[in-house]
C-alpha cells in the first residue's frame, strides 16, 4: 500500500482534461474552506464577549459586500459548470471514425468482442493512439464499464446500448472495474485493458482471431431467424428493406421520424411492436425477445450496419449547415 499512487496513470487524450477541471474543483473548495473558516477564528477572537452587559452597537447594511459575496462565487459556479459540460460533451460523443468494440456485462464478467470475431473475458486489447467506440448492454443488472487511467466510465443498462470513447496514449496494462454495485461477487469482477503498439496489436489479432468477423456471425445469425426472407434488399418483402438504413431518419406510422442507431436497431429485433415503420402493418414481424442473446444481438447489428455504404452514413452525419443555401436575388429570396 505504500507504493499505492494518489492519482492513476493518465493514459488517454481526455484524462489530461478531467484532472484539470477536478483540479480547479479541488483548489476552490480548499480557498473558500480556509477563508471561511480563517475568517471565522478571526471575527471569533476579535468580538469575543468580554463583559455579559455589552450590547453591541447595530451594524449597517453593507449592499456592495452582499453583492459581491454573491455574484462572485455564482460566477465561479459558472464557470464550473461551463467547463464540466465542455468535457461531458467531448467524453461522450464519439468522433467519427473511430474503432468500434463491444462489451456485454454479466455477473460477474465482461465479455469483449472485436469487429474481427475475436471474443475476451476481463480483457480488451486495443492500439495505442485511435479512437475506440465501445457499444455496451448487459445481460442482467446494471454494471458500469470504468477505466481510471482513461478517466471513462459509463453505466451499461439492461434492455438498451450505452456507447462511450477513449483514446489511450500510452502503452500499458491498465485496470478495468465495474463501477456499480452488482451482487455478492461485484468486487472480483475486475479485467484489464492493454493498450499495444499498432504493429503489436495487428500482429496480436492476426495470431488469436480464428473464425468469422461478427459481421459474417451476424449475417449467418439473421438468415437462420429467418429475417432475409422478409428483410429483402429489393423493399419487395412483407418488412421495410435494411440496406442503407444504418443512421438513417426512418419515418414511424404515427409520423413521427427517428434515426436507426444501435438502440433503433436492437429494439426492433426484441419489440417490433415499439415503433412501427410507415407503410408496414404491426403484425408483421415476431418478436424475438429470449431467442436471441446479447452478444448475437450485436452480431446481428454489426451485420446490418455492413449493409450501409459508409457515404451514405457521412451524408446524415453531415450538419445541416452544410446544405446549399437558396438563390437570392437584390437581398430577398426569390
Amino acid at each position: 500500500m505504500w507504493n499505492f499512487p494518489l492519482f492513476p496513470d493518465a493514459a488517454s487524450s481526455m484524462a489530461g482534461q478531467v484532472d484539470a477541471l477536478y483540479f480547479f474543483l479541488v483548489a476552490v473548495s480548499l480557498f473558500f474552506t480556509v477563508l471561511i473558516f480563517a475568517g471565522c477564528g478571526y471575527f471569533a477572537i476579535k468580538f469575543k464577549r468580554v463583559d455579559e452587559n455589552f450590547i453591541p452597537a447595530g451594524q449597517k447594511d453593507n449592499m456592495v459586500l452582499e453583492v459581491v459575496w454573491s455574484v462572485i462565487p455564482f460566477f465561479i459556479t459558472l464557470v464550473m459548470f461551463a467547463w464540466g459540460a465542455v468535457i461531458f460533451f467531448r467524453v461522450y460523443t464519439p468522433p467519427e471514425g473511430a474503432m468500434e468494440m463491444y462489451a456485454v456485462g454479466k455477473q460477474w464478467m465482461w465479455k469483449t468482442q472485436h469487429p474481427e470475431g475475436h471474443r475476451e473475458i476481463n480483457e480488451l486489447h486495443v492500439p495505442v493512439g485511435r479512437d475506440i467506440k465501445m457499444t455496451m448492454t448487459t445481460e442482467d443488472v446494471i454494471h458500469s464499464f470504468f477505466i481510471p487511467a482513461f478517466r471513462v466510465k459509463k453505466d451499461v443498462v439492461p434492455g438498451k446500448y450505452t456507447t462511450m470513447w477513449f483514446k489511450p496514449t500510452k502503452v500499458g496494462k491498465y485496470h478495468l472495474f465495474c463501477a456499480e454495485y452488482c451482487g455478492n461477487q461485484h468486487s472480483g469482477m475486475i479485467g484489464s485493458v492493454h493498450v499495444m503498439e499498432p504493429a503489436d496489436y495487428e500482429a496480436w489479432l492476426a495470431g488469436v482471431n480464428r473464425g468469422e468477423t461478427m459481421a459474417q456471425a451476424g449475417e449467418r445469425l439473421f438468415t437462420r431467424l429467418g429475417c432475409a426472407s422478409c428483410h429483402q434488399e429489393d423493399n419487395k418483402g412483407r418488412c421495410p428493406t435494411l440496406k442503407d438504413i444504418y443512421n438513417k431518419p426512418v419515418p414511424l406510422q404515427n409520423g413521427q421520424r427517428v434515426i436507426a442507431d444501435e438502440s433503433y436497431l436492437r429494439e426492433s429485433i426484441l419489440k417490433p411492436q415499439a415503433k412501427i415503420v410507415a407503410g408496414y402493418q404491426n403484425q408483421e414481424m415476431p418478436t424475438f425477445q429470449g431467442q436471441v442473446s446479447e452478444d448475437g444481438l450485436l452480431q446481428i447489428v454489426a451485420y446490418i450496419k455492413t449493409l450501409t455504404k459508409p457515404d451514405a452514413v457521412a451524408a446524415v452525419a453531415a450538419p445541416a449547415a452544410a446544405a446549399p443555401k437558396p438563390a437570392t436575388k437584390g437581398g430577398n429570396k426569390k
